[in-house]
């Protein structure tokens, strides 16, 4: 673990940080902002080079490490953010004193607990060792989504039919705890996503589309929602120029988000490969969902 020499306020970022591009735009943007980030890089999770900044490596429920970070570099904020692909086992889980009595109810909320319940332990646990979870939001408010179409291309009569279905379909899943988009050809819903993340139900859908099974006539949307319950502070749905690379892969006609509540990340980018494929992507008034959950 490297500190620098710069002095610190008790009331440190630390940016904890699974896989993707989204924990070091964020860290890239909180510098931006007059931050000086710690990064905790999640063993076998985290896949950026994080040399430029503060920072180590540890364990996903190695807390009393994580304790220790807080104190030494004087941390007062976290923000959690990227894509963890493996829950922590049992033995993974290493708590501190302040945490011990939580341990049972961590090791049910593992083995029986939706993603969403598995965060929220995650914030208590994080917060019991003297720390505040915040939003990236919070931090980097430049990357939500904006209401209204993003680039170039605006969704139709038809597109508007599939975006309603997969939004009620989106919803429903978030109630149970499971993902946060959906995908509607024809005003069906065909996809739902699971633990295997966005650009893999996509990859189902190409294929369900290629084998016939799904009609290659009508294109589809992709809807990514906040599940109503979710708590802000992690895990907001994303798009990015992968996700356009997917969705074209897929042969849908474009995706909506919810405004305010999901990230765009190299949103240049992405945009640009949206025109060319001539995809839309629109941010969503939660507003407008309310009557359908």
């Amino acid at each position: 673990m490297s500190l620098d020499s710069r002095p610190e306020i008790k009331d440190r970022l630390a940016i904890i940080a699974g896989g993707g591009l989204l924990p070091l735009h964020v860290a890239e943007a909180a510098r931006i902002h007059g931050e000086n980030p710690f990064i905790i890089a999640l063993t076998n999770e985290s896949d950026r080079d994080w040399s430029a900044f503060d920072h180590t490596t540890l364990g996903i429920g190695n807390f009393k490490a994580i304790s220790g970070v807080f104190r030494d570099a004087g941390i007062g904020r976290v923000v959690m953010s990227g894509a963890v692909r493996r829950r922590p086992d049992w033995r993974d889980i290493k708590p501190t004193l302040r945490s011990l009595a939580k341990v049972p109810s961590v090791l049910r909320t593992l083995l029986s607990g939706g993603d969403d319940a598995v965060l929220k332990m995650a914030i208590e646990l994080i917060e019991a060792n003297g720390a505040r979870v915040i939003g990236v939001q919070e931090i980097v408010p430049e990357l939500l989504a904006d209401i209204g179409t993003l680039g170039a291309c605006n969704p139709g009569a038809e597109d508007q039919a599939d975006i309603e279905a997969a939004e009620a379909a989106a919803i429903a899943l978030g109630h149970l705890d499971v993902g946060q988009g959906a995908v509607a050809v024809g005003g069906r819903v065909v996809a739902l996503e699971g633990p295997e993340g966005t650009d893999a139900m996509l990859e189902r859908v190409a294929r369900l589309k290629a084998d016939g099974r799904i009609s290659s006539r009508r294109r589809g949307v992709l809807v990514k929602l906040c599940k109503p319950q979710q708590d802000l502070r992690a895990d907001l749905p994303s798009v990015g120029p992968s996700t356009i690379r997917s969705a074209q892969a897929a042969g849908l006609a474009g995706i909506a988000v919810e405004a305010g509540r999901a990230l765009v990340l190299e949103r240049a980018e992405m945009i640009a490969l949206a025109n060319e494929a001539g995809l839309f992507v629109t941010g969503v008034d939660r507003a407008l969902l309310r009557g359908l959950r």
